[in-house]
């Protein structure tokens, strides 16, 4: 089993010109197969409020509260499982311990959803991931190509995977396989080497998720 590992190569406050670098670096790999997915956190009811009917039509999912996690399936309130936003209570009482509410959309066409969850995130943490991508060779720095591994990722309002804290700044991350012999990554060049493909750099530390 192999695992990826992403490096930052753009930031800024800009979250239009953030998607237009992601979106060269994706077609720099694109292929065939090649899907992009969604994700978001959304941490007020004044946020969910605001952005369920704008987002694309994804699922949504409020948190367990304490004790709920042996409770039966069946008896969970039905958003705890998954809903559309038409789905989400109306109550804001409703929300106590669920926040936040996660957003999940996968595998759809590249270019028809990207646009308008950008415009409609707003404050929240989010992430666009194009997936399947096809990297070339790179003969010059002694790599072969991969798909496996391949992806570019856009965080929106966080600079980490982990969505552990708020930023005022948009991060695009490349992945790679990872391989790590005696503490080093040594296919970090090769992300590198894709950055520098179309005039991007590496600007920090290598994130797993």
């Amino acid at each position: 089993m192999s695992n990826d590992i992403a490096y930052p190569v753009f930031r800024t406050p800009d979250p239009v010109l953030a998607l237009s670098v992601a979106r060269r670096l994706m077609m720099f790999g694109s292929c065939e197969y090649t899907k992009v997915s969604l994700y978001a956190e959304i941490h007020s009811v004044a946020e969910v409020r605001r952005g369920v009917e704008r987002l694309p039509e994804g699922w949504f999912r409020g948190q367990e509260r304490d004790g709920e996690c042996d409770v039966p399936f069946e008896d969970l309130p039905a958003w705890l499982v998954g809903v559309r936003w038409s789905g989400l209570p109306a109550d804001p009482a409703s929300y106590e311990g669920r926040l936040p509410v996660e957003y999940e959309l996968l595998d759809q066409e590249v270019g028809s959803v990207e646009d308008v969850f950008t415009a409609a995130i707003g404050p929240s943490i989010g992430e666009i991931n194009w997936q399947d991508l096809c990297w070339p060779d790179a003969p010059e720095v002694g790599f072969h190509g991969e798909s496996k591994h391949a992806e570019v990722t856009l965080l929106l309002n966080t600079r980490t995977r982990e969505y552990n804290e708020l930023s005022d700044d948009h991060t695009v991350l490349v992945h790679v396989r990872s391989v790590d012999i005696d503490g080093r990554q040594v296919r970090e060049p090769y992300a590198h080497w894709l950055a520098r493909q179309v005039g991007l750099e590496v600007i920090g530390p290598g994130q797993r998720c």
